[in-house]
């Protein structure tokens, strides 16, 4: 059995309100900082509530949506009432530290999760709470800290909240609601998918068969020759000052794995289809796949990450292989589609070795200082580093009149980033600068397994973009960048 958080604000706090311990008269009102406990205490609930609803934005609300629940409320609410009766004052560190790292930060397995909770913590457990009269939890000033009282006088007040919850109360901008109800019709429509048997063709349309046949030619007939791994070594050996050479080459064998998995399995299909071998369930799932436009299993397990419909992924992947082969015949491109690499870390690598190679310093001395270009054409490569696009901006947009990140436009939900120079320099020469930490991912999920670096393997690496805003405006935001869109 599930106990299921309530849906909404209001309803969550009224919960956590008809709870335990907070039902407690001798727990509510006993506390010797009576103020400044209930205020806090209003403040937690809120939080609480806060988290729980976030889970509703997908990934720019968490990466992973975590269960938060009543016990975490509660402990978090007895260790709030014993520290304001064991000091004069609020110890905000303490209690933030136990109540973001431990009780609710325990949950979270993600570093930049963990940045968004603590983010979202320090706003709630601070001093303005108890010294501003009705502090606003929100840019409208909807949601407000009721002024002190009895417990009645607390769960009127937020009976008076609205039913529906904007997306500034979570720090968001409305656009936020347009990503929510596409993850909804998503959900709705592969759940109605799920529902259909099988699909047949009526009134003198083509059958099944006809269709993925049909499909299978049309993306066998697109797909080049395998590379020519040992002519690319050839071409390009392994050299010292030119680790790129050595990338190029494990690319091109990485997706010729992947090349060989689809051929394969398209011709197999093919021939089940005539009946010349047997229709396994693998070939059943690829056929499956074919039909609801979805990228097969067989695939994924040698594919690069990807949550696109089947004939965008060809067409991305077909664009990967050009992008290799232009590589191949004309040497380093001048800009770096850093969308197009399978194994995007080992490129990020070889730009910070040829420069600890070229100017003899240890590679683990390196940072990278990033670089939004003006120009858009450069015709030469940079001295040292690289230039690099096809990344996306997610919750915010690059403007190029002042620039630095700025709020989206309305209804625009990406917004393409200009060319960026990604620059090695020893860490201690990189000059801090208002700015905020942005994560790369490699698709729009940004959610993937927990690997040995303790980041998700759907994270590439972390960008510094500037900005006059606070960083915090940006975390609440969910702002991030992708290698790749899901259209």
């Amino acid at each position: 059995m599930t106990n299921e958080p309530p849906k909404g604000l209001r309803a969550n706090i009224l919960r956590s309100y008809l709870n335990d311990p907070i039902t407690d008269g001798e727990f509510f009102d006993g506390c010797k900082n009576d103020v400044s406990f209930k205020k806090l205490l209003f403040a937690l609930c809120f939080f609480h509530a806060v988290v729980q609803e976030r889970r509703k934005y997908g990934p720019i609300g968490w990466n992973i949506p975590y269960e938060f629940n009543e016990t975490d409320l509660r402990i978090s609410a007895q260790q709030l009432r014993m520290f304001l009766d064991d000091y004069e004052d609020v110890q905000f560190d303490a209690l933030r530290y136990l109540t973001g790292e431990c009780n609710y930060g325990g949950r979270v397995t993600d570093d930049w999760d963990r940045r968004t909770l603590t983010t979202i913590l320090k706003k709630f457990y601070s001093e303005e709470i108890i010294t501003i009269d009705q502090f606003k939890m929100d840019p409208n000033g909807i949601y407000t800290v009721p002024r002190h009282g009895d417990y009645e006088d607390y769960v009127n007040h937020a009976m008076t909240f609205p039913l529906t919850t904007t997306p500034a109360v979570f720090g968001m901008n409305d656009n936020a609601d347009i990503k929510k109800d596409q993850k909804e019709t998503n959900t709705m429509c592969v759940g109605i998918l799920l529902t259909q048997s099988k699909i047949t063709g009526g009134g003198g349309g083509k059958t099944s068969d006809e269709l993925v046949n049909e499909v299978a030619s049309d993306i066998l007939a697109k797909l080049p020759n395998d590379f020519d791994i040992d002519g690319a070594l050839k071409k390009y050996p392994t050299l010292y000052n030119q680790s790129m050479n050595t990338v190029l080459v494990q690319e091109m064998g990485r997706f010729n794995n992947l090349l060989v998995v689809i051929r394969k399995s398209l011709i197999d299909v093919q021939k089940a289809i005539r009946g010349l071998v047997v229709m396994s369930v693998e070939l059943e799932e690829v056929v499956i796949s074919i039909l609801t436009s979805k990228i097969p299993q067989m695939w994924m397990k040698k594919s690069y990450p990807s949550l696109k419909p089947l004939g965008s992924y060809v067409n991305d992947f077909l664009a990967r292989l050009q992008f290799l082969q232009d590589w191949f015949q004309h040497g380093p491109p001048t800009i770096f589609w850093i969308s197009g690499f399978y194994f995007t870390q080992a490129f990020l690598t070889g730009a910070q070795q040829n420069y600890a190679r070229k100017f003899k310093i240890p590679i683990d001395l390196l940072g990278f200082e990033f670089e939004i270009q003006r120009d858009q054409n450069p015709e030469v490569p940079p001295e040292d580093g690289v230039f690099v696009r096809g990344l996306y901006v997610d919750g915010a947009r690059w403007d190029s009149d002042i620039q630095e990140l700025n709020e989206s436009f309305p209804k625009v939900l990406y917004d393409a980033l200009p060319i960026m120079w990604v620059k090695p320099l020893l860490r201690s020469d990189i000059k801090p600068r208002p700015s905020y930490l942005t994560p790369v991912y490699k698709t729009a999920e940004r959610r993937g397994v927990l690997s040995t670096t303790g980041h998700s393997t759907n994270f590439v690496i972390a960008v510094t973009l500037n900005t006059q805003k606070p960083s915090e405006f940006w975390v609440m935001r969910g702002v991030a960048l992708l290698c790749q869109l899901s259209q």
